[in-house]
């Protein structure tokens, strides 16, 4: 599940057997088989296989040092407001960066040709409050497949909250989600850990089934939903007045889960990103590759601090693409996957620089929100 023998040529899984109004197809084409080689003879020209690159573990080791250094810093050494605010937002960032590199890559299989090391990674998001079980199902089976599909890809399902999608119903609130979905962001983790357990419970999530999970999953999910309040607040406790403790992990989940959204949606909840309902006969008018690079948007591409913090997500049509390749290279491939669009005709879509995508999203959620305007749909 974690990893495959043949990095360049494994989509992700289908998910026909438990989507439970329509089948969803895709037209045939030739696009991918022919980007895919041509990034297939790219790393091989370079002796690279696309996991297990020194590049990788070393990030990953900083980043988990930095997330060890942050918690200690807050719960031994920080004695006034303003080193618990620093310690506090420095643990929230580092755990936010555990996400995108360690977690996402782990989870996807793309660290190495080992499943163990894949294994290893993807299990982080236990330590941050999740579920890899369900993040498994969710994003690699679900959105990687279905993307922007409104109707099917859960990441465009917030509830009531917010109208992220033409086709959703709008609320009379929803004129002022432009402005109150950048607190409700932070938000997440606390819904990872709340709404998980449901699901888990319950064995869905929006309209998809989870398969029963193994005894061995079963025994990770509860580990790591007793994890996380311990080294949260049980032993910062030990230390700290109760909520003195509470206040600063608050603020630590809550840049997280700001850092975590807003990075995600730049790539998909934006003006240029196709989106649109399942059509009824369930069939989807371009290839599935196609479908990934039309309904997704790269950002910030020539900003190497961003890219190193995201885990690659800035490149996010080639993450789409290629999902078992380590996100390190992702800005070499990028250019061959500008290039193989060009020659299909198919749209890549990139805003240069992380400022222009975070205004396009705040534009798309005014859009969404707006009473005034008349939705310009456009179809999958």
């Amino acid at each position: 599940m974690y990893a495959s023998a043949n990095t360049l040529t494994r989509r992700p899984e289908q998910t026909r057997w438990f989507l439970e109004e329509a089948t969803v197809r895709f037209a045939d084409g030739r696009f991918y088989a022919g980007l895919r080689k041509r990034v297939h003879d790219h790393l091989a020209a370079t002796g690279a296989t696309g996991r297990d690159d020194a590049r990788y573990y070393v990030k990953a080791a900083l980043i988990a040092g930095w997330f060890v250094a942050s918690w200690v810093v807050l719960v031994f050494f920080a004695r006034t407001w303003w080193q618990g605010i620093g310690a506090g937002a420095s643990l929230g960032f580092a755990m936010a960066g555990i996400g995108f590199n360690l977690m996402h890559d782990g989870g996807h299989g793309a660290c190495s040709r080992h499943a163990w090391v894949n294994r290893a990674m993807a299990l982080t998001l236990e330590i941050l409050g999740g579920s890899s079980f369900i993040w498994r199902w969710k994003h690699n089976v679900v959105h990687h497949t279905y993307s922007n599909i409104a109707t099917v890809d859960d990441d465009l399902e917030v509830g009531p909250w917010a109208r992220l999608a033409p086709h959703q119903p709008r609320l009379w609130f929803h004129r002022f989600q432009h402005l109150y979905m950048w607190l409700l962001f932070g938000l997440l983790p606390f819904k990872w850990y709340l709404i998980d357990i449901r699901n888990f419970g319950r064995g869905w999530f929006s309209r998809q089934r989870i398969p029963r999970p193994k005894p061995s999953e079963r025994a990770v999910f509860i580990a790591g939903k007793i994890l996380l309040p311990i080294w949260t607040l049980a032993v910062p406790m030990l230390w700290h007045p109760p909520l003195v403790v509470l206040a600063f992990y608050a603020l630590s989940f809550f840049i997280m889960g700001v850092v975590l959204s807003v990075t995600f949606l730049l790539a998909h909840v934006v003006e240029r990103a196709q989106c649109g309902p399942l059509p009824p006969s369930g069939r989807i008018e371009l290839e599935w590759a196609v479908h990934q690079v039309q309904t997704t948007v790269d950002f910030a591409p020539k900003n190497p601090i961003l890219s190193w913090y995201l885990g690659g997500l800035n490149y996010q049509i080639e993450h789409h693409l290629f999902p078992q390749v380590s996100h390190v290279f992702y800005p070499e491939i990028a250019s061959l996957v500008q290039k193989a669009c060009g020659e299909f005709g198919v749209r890549y879509s990139v805003q240069p620089s992380f400022r222009r995508a975070v205004a396009a999203h705040y534009a798309w959620l005014r859009r969404m929100g707006s009473p005034d305007r008349l939705d310009r749909t456009t179809m999958i």
